[in-house]
């Protein structure tokens, strides 16, 4: 790719002569031409739409999803056709099933769909849009630069990542493996755009919200049995003992209401990733599991012993008093 581009969205277009630069580059397997742009699709029965348009190899479609909902890939040989993804074809056309033939405009060119494929879900627009490299440079609006990306394969007695500085050095291009490219991409995002910091804030207040409701809970039963604190105060518990005390009742509640939560978040993700348009691709990671474990016991602890200060101070006498 162009050594300007960081992540998948982040485009910049090159030469054609490039694909037979890396061709000629050791290690390489083979190569194709990949096509990657924004386009808008006009259609009758549709306001505007903007799509994600992908070119792909003539000969052999490298970069068409695997699962292949409806049609063959076969079809793409025909002049003036083109394959959809799932998701975009019921953002589309809500509630209609598939029925190939569905005519589409891109770039004042006429488009047949003839399939559908399972793709995962673009960060920039709903609609992906799947066709042969030739047709891609009459869909996509651009200049006399088109080629987006060039996808190579390591041969045999090569890695992908010992290929693609090979790549680097010979052409001056900027090459990396699939999950070099994948790392970047999400990268770019979490370091270039706010959704991580509008993320961060409603963590952030949750954990402060969390923090306020426990501790209030806390002190709400330590107050209705501060008598027989101050009991085992007076028979000679110490504050470590109290303190572990409160730590584990707290600690047992805790584990319940993250195992409840986590269970009730995964379904509803689950959910939202088989049902709704706007959430699938949505999965939640082990990650996030365990750093929701983690930011649960660290408000345990804090409300904990916010909560605990009052037994600490108080007078084993009160037990024997009223």
């Amino acid at each position: 790719m162009d050594p300007r581009i960081e992540a998948v969205d982040n485009l910049w277009s090159m030469p054609d002569t490039v694909l037979q630069r890396v061709r000629g580059v050791d290690g390489v397997a083979w190569a194709a031409p990949f096509l990657r742009a924004t386009t808008t699709i006009v259609a009758a029965d549709l306001p505007l739409q903007t799509a994600g348009l992908f070119g792909l190899d003539d000969a052999t479609l490298v970069g068409l999803p695997t699962q292949i909902v409806a049609g063959n890939p076969a079809d793409l040989a025909v002049p003036g056709t083109v394959m959809m993804d799932e998701g975009g074809w019921q953002f589309l056309f809500p509630g209609q099933a598939f029925v190939p033939g569905k005519l589409l405009e891109f770039n004042d060119r006429r488009a047949v769909v003839v399939g559908l494929v399972k793709a995962g879900v673009q960060f920039s627009s709903q609609v992906s849009i799947f066709t042969r490299y030739s047709a891609a440079l009459e869909y996509a609006p651009g200049g006399r630069k088109r080629l987006t990306f060039v996808i190579a394969k390591a041969a045999d007695d090569f890695s992908a990542p010992e290929v693609a500085l090979a790549i680097s050095t010979a052409t001056g291009l900027k090459a990396m493996d699939a999950k070099s490219f994948a790392k970047a991409s999400s990268d770019y995002v979490i370091y270039n755009t706010g959704i991580p910091i509008s993320f961060g804030t409603v963590v952030f207040l949750g954990i402060i919200v969390g923090i306020v409701i426990v501790a209030l809970t806390f002190t709400l039963f330590i107050r209705d049995n501060i008598k027989q604190f101050a009991s085992l105060k007076a028979i000679g518990v110490s504050s470590p003992r109290l303190i572990g005390m409160v730590l584990l009742q707290g600690g047992v509640v805790g584990a319940m209401g993250y195992g409840l939560g986590i269970g009730a978040a995964t379904t509803v993700v689950n959910l939202g990733a088989q049902n709704s348009l706007a959430l699938r691709g949505f999965y939640l990671p082990w990650q996030v599991a365990a750093f929701a474990s983690v930011v649960v016991t660290i408000i345990i602890c804090m409300a904990g012993l916010l909560a605990i200060r009052k037994v600490l101070t108080t007078d084993p006498a009160t037990a024997f008093r009223g």
